[in-house]
C-alpha cells in the first residue's frame, strides 16, 4: 500500500477575473521506504505540488484532485487537522534553513516548540530529545548549539538540525523541497549523505524536490520530471538518462552530462 497517492492534482491561481493553471492533472505515488525525486526547473510546478498536498496554499488558489495519505484525502482536511498531520506524520525540510528559524529566539527554544506541539514530553525529556537530535546529526557541542541564535550557526548546520528535527517524530513521509540549494557544494554532499542514511536506516517514504538531476540521482529511487505544471517523464535514473523522449527531460540530461564532462576535464588537467 502506498503512503501517498496524488491523483489528478491541479492548482489554479485566481487573480481577479483571470485564472492561471500552475499544476495540471498531476498523478504519482510514493511507497513506504521509497524516495521519489520530483525534478524540474523554477516555475515547473514541483514546489506548488507539495504545497497543495500539505494544505499550505491560501484561498487565491483552487486545488482539485486527490492527495491520499495513509488512506485519507488530505485535500478534504481542515486547517487544524492538517496542522496536526504536518510535523507529526508528514515532515518537511525547506530550501533555506535561515528562513525557517526566527532570528530573535535561541535554536533550542525553537526546536523545543516542535516537541511541545506534537508530544507529551516533559521539559527535561524534551531537552534530552533535542540533545539526541543534535548528536545524531553530528553537531559538535550540542548543548552549546541549543543556546545559540540561528545566525551563530552555519547554513549547513541549520539544515542538518532541520533534517534531524523532522525525523525525530518518526514521520511516515518526509518532503524535502530543494534542501541543498542554499548551501555550498561540500555541505550539499554532506546533506545528501544524511538523506541517503535516512533512506537506508528507516522505512520513511520521501519526496525529494529539486532542480538538480545529480542530487536527485543520489537519493531517489524513481524520478518524476515536471515542466510547465505537468509531468513530462517518469522512471528510474537509468530510464531518464538513456530512454527519456521528452525534449525538456533530454535538455536536463544534456546539461548534467555537460557539467560532468567539464568536471572530468578539469580533474585530468584539461586532457580529454
Amino acid at each position: 500500500m502506498n503512503i501517498l497517492e496524488v491523483r489528478n492534482l491541479s492548482v489554479v491561481l485566481k487573480a481577479g477575473k483571470q485564472k492561471k493553471t500552475l499544476v495540471d492533472d498531476v498523478s504519482f505515488q510514493v511507497a513506504p521506504g521509497e524516495c521519489v525525486g520530483v525534478l524540474g526547473e523554477s516555475g515547473s510546478g514541483k514546489s506548488m505540488t507539495s504545497k497543495a498536498v500539505l494544505g499550505l496554499l491560501d484561498r487565491n488558489f483552487k486545488v482539485s484532485g486527490q492527495a491520499v495519505f495513509e488512506g485519507q484525502d488530505l485535500l478534504k482536511k481542515g486547517r487544524e487537522e492538517m496542522r496536526r498531520i504536518r510535523g507529526r506524520r508528514i515532515a518537511m525540510v525547506l530550501q533555506n534553513p535561515m528562513t525557517c528559524f526566527d532570528p530573535l529566539y535561541r535554536v533550542g527554544n525553537q526546536m523545543g516548540e516542535t516537541f511541545k506541539t506534537h508530544t507529551d514530553l516533559s521539559s527535561a525529556q524534551i531537552r534530552d530529545a533535542l540533545l539526541a537530535v543534535l548528536e545524531k546529526m553530528r553537531i559538535r557541542e550540542p548543548a552549546e548549539a541549543l543556546e545559540k541564535y540561528p545566525h551563530q550557526l552555519s547554513g549547513g548546520m541549520l539544515q542538518r538540525i532541520m533534517i534531524g528535527l523532522a525525523m525525530a517524530l518518526k514521520p511516515a513521509l518526509l518532503i524535502a523541497d530543494e534542501p541543498t540549494t542554499a548551501i555550498d557544494s561540500i555541505t550539499q554532499y554532506e546533506i545528501l549523505e544524511e538523506f541517503w542514511r535516512i533512506k537506508s536506516e528507516h522505512n520513511t517514504a520521501m519526496l525529494f524536490i529539486t532542480h538538480d538531476l545529480g542530487a536527485a540521482s543520489r537519493v531517489a529511487d524513481r524520478l518524476v520530471v515536471m515542466n510547465q505544471g505537468r509531468i513530462v517523464d517518469e522512471g528510474d535514473f537509468g530510464h531518464i538518462i538513456n530512454e527519456a523522449k521528452d525534449p525538456y527531460t533530454r535538455l536536463l540530461v544534456e546539461k548534467r552530462i555537460a557539467v560532468m564532462d567539464q568536471y572530468r576535464r578539469r580533474v585530468r588537467g584539461g586532457n580529454a
